[in-house]
């Protein structure tokens, strides 16, 4: 049944255009072609990579966060009651206000107590600075490694500049060993990614995240095996030119150096809208979609890399909407405050406490901080230091 499978699997009209086989990339002369057995070094590199990870994370990047001065707000245990706990971890960690006021009633405690008993537990479990600036600094330091050694390997390559010579003489096209290293260790990194991202912090496009990683994979798997690697490393090369460049935003806006992260953050911007927005769509797209099958008819291969292709710029826009909101913060507000994916400290406002009313219709809060002296200070540290991170 399993040579079976694989014998239909590896049908040569699903993997290759009209009137091309598999016997054609048999390596011969000297020449070498991809294979897709290679990838399958993959999987215990990806296991490298996370170990290698989580030993830079502990001997790099934490001391480095603390070295650049980056703080988390402390924060105070919550007060156990095993009823909230258990409604906390087994039914759900936001309830609304109904069954919130019959857990309330349940426990001897106000409404407003209950909330606040949640809302602390919400937080007690949210990741710290340290742990984003560590995640941020791993995902730099490879994604600056893998967009200078993409550019190394395609620099000299016609196709680089030309997307329409990835099709010259397809699929008969030998496989340079640097291309391949490449390619493996790309395709190894998102395998790990995908590994530890439920270990992660988690935000709020975590389904777009995990649908990324996983057309990323399986688009670099499909196009190696289908000896796609030319117009397969344009996107990944496309890709890498403004990812390190967000992950040094987040990292420079963790040691609240506001005026190197709003410039990055724009740089950023430019980038991201000029790669995924225009060339994307008109280089790598339109050279697939047309001229892909200039010399030969469609099949089965032609439409599910496009499809995939169509897939990620789909991902694309979303991004881009968010990115758009958080210009429009930072006009708005003169600072980029935060990354509005993260999953932010949360307050008694933002989760809408019921407050005791005076008799002026005020809500009662905090007393008030005087505008000078020691407390004042510390105040303002603490707004500029903590609560503004993300």
């Amino acid at each position: 049944m399993w040579s079976s499978l694989n014998e239909w699997l590896w049908q040569d009209r699903f993997w290759l255009p009209p009137n091309n086989s598999w016997a054609d990339l048999e390596d011969r002369d000297g020449l070498v072609y991809a294979h897709p057995q290679d990838l399958l070094a993959a999987l215990p590199l990806a296991l490298v990579l996370v170990a290698m990870r989580f030993t830079f994370e502990r001997l790099i990047g934490l001391p480095l966060s603390r070295w650049l001065g980056v703080r988390h707000q402390s924060r105070r245990p919550v007060e156990p009651n095993a009823t909230l706990e258990k409604h906390f971890l087994m039914e759900g960690w936001r309830p609304d206000k109904p069954r919130m006021a019959v857990l309330a009633t349940q426990c001897g405690l106000t409404l407003r107590q209950t909330q606040r008993w949640f809302r602390k537990r919400r937080n007690q479990d949210r990741p710290c600075l340290t742990k984003k600036f560590c995640e941020a600094s791993w995902r730099f330091l490879f994604y600056l490694c893998s967009f200078i050694g993409g550019l190394s390997v395609l620099y000299h390559e016609s196709w680089l500049w030309r997307p329409a010579m990835c099709w010259d003489n397809y699929p008969n096209q030998p496989l340079k060993p640097a291309l391949y290293c490449w390619y493996l260790l790309e395709l190894s990194f998102y395998i790990s990614l995908l590994m530890t991202l439920p270990f992660d912090i988690r935000r709020k496009d975590f389904k777009e995240q995990v649908a990324h990683h996983l057309v990323t994979i399986i688009l670099i798997t499909f196009s190696y095996s289908a000896n796609l690697l030319r117009i397969g490393s344009l996107v990944l090369l496309l890709h890498d030119s403004a990812d390190y460049l967000l992950e040094a935003c987040k990292m420079f806006n963790y040691t609240h150096q506001r005026r190197v992260c709003n410039s990055l953050f724009l740089i950023f911007s430019l980038v991201f809208f000029y790669t995924r927005l225009v060339i994307f769509p008109t280089q790598i797209l339109y050279t697939t979609y047309y001229e892909s099958i200039a010399n030969s008819g469609p099949f089965f291969g032609y439409y599910f890399f496009n499809s995939l292709l169509v897939i990620l710029q789909l991902l694309h826009v979303f991004w881009s909407c968010l990115i758009l909101r958080m210009i429009h913060s930072f006009i708005k507000k003169g600072q980029m405050e935060k990354d509005i994916r993260s999953d932010v400290e949360e307050s008694a406002s933002s989760e809408g406490e019921e407050l005791p009313q005076l008799k002026n219709g005020a809500a009662q809060g905090p007393p008030a901080v005087p505008t000078d002296g020691p407390r004042s200070r510390a105040a303002g540290r603490l707004a500029n230091g903590h609560m503004l991170a993300s």
